[in-house]
C-alpha cells in the first residue's frame, strides 16, 4: 500500500464542456475511494491558471500549466472553446512537450482537435465527438479518424467520443491500471451500468442516419427498425417503396446517407444487443429474431460494428434479473 501516486493532468479553457472535465475525475476521485494503490494525483490546469467558466456557465478553479512535476496521464478536455485553444500557441507547444514525458495521453470529446493540433495524433487512429468526426479528418489528413467508437486506444493514445463518453475513457484508464474488478466497482458506485468497451458505438443505427426526405423512404426505414425478422433484403424493401431495386439502392443511399445492407446489418445489430442486455434468450434465438439466420453470422456481423462477440456483449450488458 502507499505506492507513489499517479499524477493525472487535466487541461482546460474557457467555455470548455464542464462534463469532459468532471466526468474523468470523479471516475479518478472514486477509485482513490475503493483503494486504488497507487492512487490518482488529479489536477485541473489551464493557461492561465486562473478560475475557467465552463459552457454551462460553472465555474472551476484551476493551476497554471507548468513542467514542474512528472505526469502520468495527460488528458485533454473539449467544448465550445476548443478552437480559442487551438489558437493557443503557447497552450498548443506546452501540451507537445508535457506528452513527451508523460506515460499515456488522452483526450475527450473535441479535445482530440488539441492533440491533432499539437501533432501528437499523427499517424494514429483517433475519434471525438460523432458531430465533428468528419471535420478532424478534414482538418488533419493524417489523423486515423474512426467516427464510430466510444473511445480508441493507439498505443499510449486513447482519444474517446463526446462527454459521457470521457466516463467510459477513465474507467478503461482504471481498468489498465488496477484490474476490472476495481473499474467495475467505480461504476457501479457512479451509477454507470458498466464500463462500456471502447468498441460499442457512440450512436443507434436510427441516429446515424440521415432522415429520408421521400415517404416511402421514412417508412422503409422504420420498417427496418421495427422487423428485424423480416426479409430485409434490397428487393424486398425496394418492393415495399414501391420502387425498382436500382432507383430504391440509389435514392436510399442518397437520402439516408449509406447503403441499404449496411443500415439493415446495423439495425439488426441494434436489436440483438437490446435482446442480450433485456432477456435471458439464448444466442441462437436472438439470431433468429434479429433477422441472422445462424450464430456464426450473428457473430460476424457483432465483430464488423461492435468489435466484439454477442457472447461478450451480453457479459457486458446484461441487466441483472
Amino acid at each position: 500500500m502507499g505506492g507513489r501516486p499517479h499524477p493525472v493532468i487535466v487541461v482546460g479553457f474557457p467555455d470548455v464542456q464542464a462534463l469532459d472535465v468532471v466526468g474523468p475525475l470523479e471516475v479518478f476521485a472514486m477509485a482513490n475511494r475503493h483503494g486504488a494503490d497507487p492512487a490518482y494525483a488529479t489536477a485541473l490546469v489551464s493557461a492561465g491558471g486562473r478560475p475557467i467558466a465552463t459552457s454551462s456557465g460553472l465555474r472551476l478553479a484551476t493551476e497554471r500549466i507548468s513542467l514542474r512535476g512528472p505526469i502520468d496521464t495527460l488528458m485533454v478536455a473539449g467544448g465550445e472553446g476548443t478552437a480559442a485553444a487551438m489558437a493557443d500557441d503557447r497552450l498548443v507547444a506546452w501540451l507537445r512537450t508535457a506528452a513527451s514525458s508523460a506515460r499515456r495521453v488522452a483526450s475527450v470529446c473535441s479535445g482530440a482537435f488539441l492533440l491533432a493540433q499539437a501533432g501528437l495524433l499523427d499517424g494514429r487512429r483517433a475519434t471525438t465527438h460523432w458531430s465533428v468526426c468528419e471535420m478532424l479528418a478534414r482538418l488533419y489528413p493524417a489523423v486515423k479518424v474512426d467516427a464510430d467508437p466510444i473511445y480508441v486506444r493507439d498505443g499510449d493514445v486513447w482519444t474517446s467520443a463526446g462527454v459521457t463518453a470521457g466516463m467510459d475513457l477513465a474507467l478503461a484508464l482504471v481498468e489498465q491500471d488496477h484490474g476490472g474488478e476495481l473499474a467495475l466497482a467505480v461504476a457501479r458506485q457512479l451509477v454507470v451500468f458498466a464500463q462500456r468497451p471502447g468498441g460499442q458505438s457512440q450512436f443507434s443505427a436510427q441516429l446515424a442516419v440521415r432522415r429520408a426526405e421521400r415517404e416511402p423512404l421514412r417508412q422503409t426505414v422504420a420498417f427496418v427498425a421495427e422487423h428485424p425478422e423480416a426479409d430485409l433484403s434490397v428487393p424486398a424493401l425496394a418492393r415495399r417503396a414501391a420502387m425498382s431495386v436500382r432507383t430504391f439502392a440509389r435514392a436510399f443511399r442518397h437520402e439516408v446517407g449509406t447503403t441499404p445492407a449496411v443500415f439493415v446489418q446495423r439495425s439488426r445489430v441494434e436489436a440483438a444487443r437490446r435482446l442480450l442486455e433485456a432477456t435471458d434468450r439464448t444466442v441462437e434465438d436472438v439470431a433468429r429474431a434479429c433477422g441472422f439466420g445462424t450464430v456464426e453470422t450473428m457473430h460476424r456481423a457483432f465483430q464488423r460494428t461492435v468489435r466484439t462477440t454477442p457472447g461478450q456483449y451480453r457479459r457486458h450488458f446484461a441487466v441483472p434479473a
